[in-house]
Formats: C-alpha cells, structure tokens, sequence
C-alpha cells in the first residue's frame, strides 16, 4: 500500500492524453486504455481523459467500455485562437459540444474540466464574457511560460468576483523538442504566483517521470512530477520564494523526496498529510500521454 502522503500527492493527479504527442495514439486505443486504467490497481492516481470537443461525436461510439463503475471523465480541450472574437466563438461552441457529450450517455460519461488556450489580447472584460459562457464548469485556462505571471493575476482578478471561482490556470512544462520546455524559473514564478493568488493550477507535457533527469530522446532535462507537484504544495504551504521553489524543481536526487502516512518531505521541508490533501484543492493534476511510464518510475522507486 503506498504511504498516504503519496496518495494526497498523486490522488487523481494524472489526465491521460494519449491521443497527443509523443505517443499520439487514435481515439479508439487511446480510449481502451483509459478504460483499462479505470480498472487498474493505480486508477487513484487517475483522472480524467483529454479529449478535444471536436473528437466528442467521434467519441461516442466507443462508450461501451465504461460503466457507471467504471465511468469515462473528460478533460475537454478546446481549440486553439489567436483573438479575443475567434477565442469566444470557439468557446461558445465548446460549451455546447460539452452540454451534449455531457447528456449522451448519463453515468457513464462526465467532464471533469475544461481546457482553452487564452489569446494574447484576453482582458478582464473579455474573461468576465468568457464565464457567462461557461457557467460553473471548471476551467484551466493556458497561456505560455513567459505570459504565466500576469495571466495568474488577470484569472485571480477576476476570480475575486466570483462565487464559487471557477477559473485555473494551466502551465505548459514541456513537449516533444528541447525548446518545449521552460526554465525551472519560470516553472518557479508560475508556481509562487498562484500559490499567492490561491489560483487552482494544472500542467501539461514533459512530466513523464517523477523526478528531473536528462532524457536522450528530447535531448535536455524533463522536468519531474514529483518536483513539480511538490514544490507546488511545498511553496504554497511554507511562503517559499521562486528561489527556493527553484532548487526543488532543479533537483534530480530522488532521495531528497520522502513519503511517510503522516507526511510528505523534500529535504528538511515538510507538509503533514492533512494540510497536502488542502494544497491539492489548488495543485490540481498534470496531463500525460502515458500512465504506464509514471507508474513504473514509481515502482522502479520503491514508492508502489
């Protein structure tokens, strides 16, 4: 049984995205997998299934692998703008393709979230037309790296004027080519001005494996879940600066980590378990096209 600190860390951590690269795997075996995972030893560490509001319909006749047991949770992604007036049009249709998936087939299938990349020219009025379309869905909206800052504080702006908020942000830790992934700085900032903000945070790409290592097929260092997801909770929890929010993420010794049921340690920094469930209402999941590889690193670890 892993030790309870790991299962408030990693509890429902993981958004399967198969489909998107570097596995890039079709819908249908993608969506076997999911079923397959939803009924694995690991499925706490799972939650949803990314899939793009275009491939709902596409998605529909492969249902029959889910049950009300064993439902299917969509991470809905929708698609990519560049204006503020093609962002809500797209939005709009989402919504709706969301509402319909969502009825298609009622405990077996359900979004968890929604996923929406934010145009360069998003302000708070175009973000309040963005709720009014959207509802009580929550969303992680993304923006790059460098944009992470002053985009926390737009969504937290607006999220001030709402009850309950809805918005997140999502940061982007990596891809398929060396130039994918940002800084342990900017991963740091990102982290420190959410935890400031109390903004629900989520990642996507690059966190394949739980700590930082050089890995020869994008030719740089990748970035580790447990380095991220920790320092995520750690510097929310202890008021850490980016400084120190960058020596976690930059260190690549997995005997720095410790989980015990009582708490959760990096170096001589500590989170008892109760106060890491709370963090992880803000630190919420990250997106992977493999829930095979985090799992046998984990093994591999003795953590599983």
């Amino acid at each position: 049984m892993p030790a309870a600190s790991l299962r408030a860390l990693l509890g429902q951590a993981i958004d399967y995205a198969g489909m998107f690269p570097p596995c890039a795997l079709a819908l249908e075996p993608a969506l076997r997998n999911q079923a397959s995972y939803v009924r694995s030893p690991q499925t706490w560490m799972l939650n949803g299934f990314v899939l793009p509001v275009e491939k709902f319909d596409m998605a529909r006749q492969f249902l029959s692998d889910f049950d009300p047991h064993h439902p299917l949770r969509v991470a809905a992604l929708g698609p990519k703008t560049t204006k503020v007036d093609a962002f809500l049009d797209g939005l709009g249709k989402a919504e709706t393709a969301i509402r319909s998936f969502s009825k298609s087939d009622v405990g077996r299938v359900s979004v968890s979230h929604f996923e929406m990349f934010l145009p360069d020219d998003m302000d708070s009025a175009s973000l309040k037309e963005a709720s009014a379309i959207v509802g009580e869905l929550p969303v992680f909206w993304e923006a790059p790296p460098e944009r992470a800052e002053q985009t926390i504080a737009l969504i937290a702006g607006h999220n001030s004027n709402e009850d309950p908020p809805t918005f997140g942000y999502k940061l982007r830790t990596g891809g398929v080519t060396a130039d994918a992934f940002p800084t342990s700085a900017q991963i740091a900032r990102a982290l420190v001005a959410a935890a400031t903000h109390q903004l629900p945070i989520k990642f996507t790409a690059g966190l394949h494996h739980p700590i930082r290592q050089f890995r020869d097929e994008v030719k740089t260092k990748m970035h580790g879940f447990l380095n991220v997801l920790g320092a995520a909770v750690l510097a929310a929890e202890h008021q850490w600066d980016a400084d120190q929010a960058v020596m976690m993420l930059e260190d690549e010794d997995p005997r720095s980590f410790s989980f015990t049921d009582d708490f959760f340690a990096w170096r001589d920094w500590k989170i008892d378990t109760e106060r890491l469930q709370y963090r992880r209402k803000f630190v919420r999941s990250f997106g992977s096209c493999s829930f095979d590889e985090p799992r046998d690193d984990l093994c591999a670890l003795g953590l599983l």
